[in-house]
Order: C-alpha cells, then sequence, then structure tokens
C-alpha cells in the first residue's frame, strides 16, 4: 500500500511539474501596440477578425453634451492596444490598420507579463468609474531607478521631458547625472 501511495506521489509531481513546464513555454506573450490616435476600437476590431487575440481596456464615462448625458466606453490606454502573439505573428499585427509599431523595450518589442493584463481586467470590473493618466516628473523629486545596470538606484529628478528624464545619483559618492527613459524610473 505504502508502495502504491509513493507512486501516486511521484505521478502527481511529474503531472505538476509538466503542467508548469508547458504553462511557462507558451511561445505567445502579451505586447503593447501603439495605433494611430482614436483608433484603439477599430485595431482592435480588425485583430480580432483576424484571429489574434487582442485586449482593448475600456472603461465607462460620464459625457455631458448640451441636450443630454451618456455613459460611453473610452479606451484606458490612449493610442494602445495589448495583443498576445507568437514572434512570428507580428508582421501580422503590423499589417492592421491603424497600428503604428509595437512597444519597444531595449531595442525589442515589450513584453506586458500576464499578471499585468490580468490585474487590469481586475481592476477595470472591480470598479465602476476609473481614469488613467502618466505621472508627472518634477525637478527635485526623489526616484528610484527600475533597470540597468543602476538597478534600484535612488536619484534626485534635475529635467524631465517627452520621454527622457535626468536625475542625479548621490549615492556613489559623486553626483553623477544619468539620462534615461522614463518608463525606467517611478516615483519614491
Amino acid at each position: 500500500m505504502k508502495e502504491l501511495r509513493g507512486q501516486a506521489n511521484e505521478l502527481t509531481t511529474s503531472i505538476s511539474l509538466f503542467s508548469m513546464v508547458e504553462m511557462n513555454n507558451n511561445p505567445k506573450k502579451w505586447y503593447a501596440v501603439y495605433t494611430k490616435p482614436r483608433w484603439e476600437k477599430k485595431v482592435y476590431a480588425q485583430l480580432e477578425e483576424r484571429g489574434v487575440t487582442a485586449y482593448c481596456p475600456l472603461h465607462k464615462i460620464r459625457k455631458k453634451w448640451s441636450d443630454r448625458n451618456k455613459i460611453i466606453f473610452e479606451p484606458l490606454f490612449k493610442s494602445y492596444v495589448f495583443v498576445q502573439v507568437e514572434e512570428n505573428e507580428m508582421t501580422k499585427v503590423r499589417m492592421v490598420g491603424g497600428v503604428v509599431n509595437f512597444v519597444y523595450w531595449n531595442n525589442r518589442p515589450a513584453i506586458i507579463r500576464e499578471e499585468e493584463i490580468q490585474l487590469i481586467k481586475r481592476f477595470l470590473n472591480e470598479y465602476e468609474f476609473v481614469e488613467s493618466e502618466p505621472i508627472e516628473l518634477r525637478p527635485n523629486q526623489r526616484v528610484k531607478i527600475m533597470s540597468g545596470v543602476l538597478m534600484d538606484e535612488e536619484g534626485i529628478v534635475v529635467h524631465s521631458d517627452k520621454n527622457k528624464v535626468q536625475i542625479i545619483l548621490e549615492s556613489v559618492g559623486f553626483k553623477l547625472t544619468a539620462r534615461l527613459n522614463k518608463n525606467e524610473i517611478k516615483p519614491v
């Protein structure tokens, strides 16, 4: 009897490990696609028609016209749609009308983790009226570097423009100034 239980446990462990390996080797990954302004819903519909798994997070907003109020659904992230594809399907996505390109990070299309997509979905399901806005970085604001050789180092914003931010790093014993992409840092 003990021998049978041991074999059953080994089989269960093997199945669990196999399932984990299968789930982690899913060749389809989520990517962010940049669209023409106000084309998010059109791009989403075209992607779905072509059999591409896509996600365009929509949120409810109240619109007020001179004669009435109406609740409508607008994209949560302006000019972005998420797609789940294999690398060899990226050209198919780029050929969709209204798609500008994939969002890039370190010269490669940026991969969005499944957990982040699920978090957005849960958040939108839980809250009725949601807004998103970019984080504004101001001079003298303390920030933390999120990637690269200086990951986890803190610094102070000197200057910030559309895509780049210049920060001073004091922790190395000198005042070093680094010019980084905004998506590589977060406010502390």
